[in-house]
């Protein structure tokens, strides 16, 4: 007899024990509207070519329009970006009215300005549903990383990376909590 897989409530505790850095998927839609969202689901799989996946939730708008359009952009965000993490995790806000971005040359995929360390221009390569998220394969266009700090998250609460200077203490401890939907595992 095989076991029945651990309750929802112990598997977010057990990944949440698990720090990751923190991106904004962003993409835009059919109308051609900016659409994004926090995911701390990024993962490299490939280097020759380029390859890397993102988990959304089915029920991501993002997700809808990301599969419109065939391609995304993946921007990192630095220590200091714990407010745009949160943002971008209420999926009730219009996040680009508040946030200063542009359309990447070339793709015209949303780059966000300020609080990001790197970001990536993705073609869509293959999508798989797994449970209640989708697996993006994207292959990567154009990358860039400036200076900065990563941000993490893990345990319901935000952290720069250890030992690097310029952390942003305010954002340190405010979690993920409040935020109503499309927010990292």
């Amino acid at each position: 007899m095989e076991p029945d897989p651990v309750g929802n409530e112990a598997y977010r505790a057990f990944m949440g024990s698990f720090p990751t850095g923190v991106s904004v998927v962003t993409t835009v839609d059919e109308a051609g509207r900016p659409r994004g969202m926090t995911c701390s689901s990024l993962s490299s799989v490939s280097l020759a070519p380029p390859i890397l996946s993102v988990c959304l939730s089915v029920t991501s708008g993002t997700l809808s329009a990301l599969r419109a359009h065939g391609s995304f952009g993946v921007n990192l965000l630095g220590s200091h970006g714990s407010s745009v993490a949160r943002q971008f995790a209420d999926a009730t806000l219009n996040h680009f009215e508040r946030l200063p971005w542009r359309p990447a040359p070339g793709t015209g995929i949303p780059r966000l300005d300020g609080d990001t360390i790197g970001f990536a221009a993705c073609r869509v390569t293959d999508t798989k549903l797994v449970g209640d998220h989708v697996v993006v394969f994207g292959v990567v266009l154009g990358a860039d990383c400036g200076p900065g700090v990563p941000l993490l998250y893990g345990r319901r609460q935000f952290a720069a990376w250890p030992g690097a200077a310029g952390g942003d203490a305010a954002g340190q401890r405010a979690g993920l909590d409040g935020a109503t939907a499309e927010r990292p595992a």
